[in-house]
């Protein structure tokens, strides 16, 4: 899945108001992370991940780590949140621009 820049955009804006919906904790990017994303993903769609300090987890590059285990696609990498996105198989609720 490739994204325009201007549905990325669109992306960050929906993201803004969202809180975070799974933590990365001090164990770092375990099974349960991926699997807590996956589930969040395939409930909303659009999702913000947030890294606990000291967790040992480079902010910068296991973004691409977790998108990869979990299908889906980054959309901003802002301090220690991250926002992913992958769309539903079945009725997607988010419609892109």
């Amino acid at each position: 899945m490739s994204l325009s820049s201007s549905q990325r955009r669109h992306l960050k804006g929906l993201a803004h108001s969202l809180s975070p919906s799974v933590q990365v904790g001090a164990n770092g990017l375990t099974e349960a992370v991926c699997k807590a994303v996956d589930v969040s993903l395939e409930a909303h769609e659009l999702i913000k991940v947030k890294v606990g300090k000291d967790t040992g987890v480079d902010r910068k590059a296991d973004v691409y780590t977790l998108a990869k285990r979990s299908r889906s696609e980054v959309i901003a990498v802002i301090g220690r949140v991250w926002v992913l996105y992958r769309p539903r198989e079945d009725d997607p609720r988010i419609q892109l621009p």
